[in-house]
Formats: structure tokens, C-alpha cells, sequence
């Protein structure tokens, strides 16, 4: 019975991250290959697709307020 409990605690915290996984991927330069050589141009290119899904959250959360 706890290794249940356990299991729906993973899944849960699961589905919140592959929510917001999927929330990043709408950003389509994150989705396919990316080709630049540049150093470091890839995890910038990560982390403003996750600054803009935070920014789309925190809009949706104040449209909702």
C-alpha cells in the first residue's frame, strides 16, 4: 500500500513536469535541431524559452485573478 502511495506521489509531481516541459516545446526552436555552432547559444536559447513560459504563466495566472 505505500509503495502505491509513493507511485501516485511520482506521477503526480511527473505530470506537472511534462506539463511544463511541453509548455517550453511550444517555442519551435527549442523543438527541432538546432544547428548554431555558437558556444553557449543553445542554453541561452533554452532559457528564454523558459522565461517566456514563466512570463505566459504569470499573465494567465493575473487573467485569472
Amino acid at each position: 500500500m505505500a509503495e502505491k502511495a509513493e507511485n501516485q506521489i511520482i506521477s503526480s509531481i511527473r505530470i506537472v513536469v511534462e506539463h511544463i516541459i511541453s509548455g517550453v516545446k511550444r517555442c519551435r526552436i527549442v523543438k527541432d535541431i538546432f544547428r548554431n555552432t555558437k558556444a553557449f547559444f543553445a542554453d541561452q536559447v533554452m532559457e528564454i524559452a523558459c522565461g517566456l513560459h514563466n512570463f505566459r504563466t504569470i499573465l494567465r495566472d493575473q487573467a485569472l485573478e
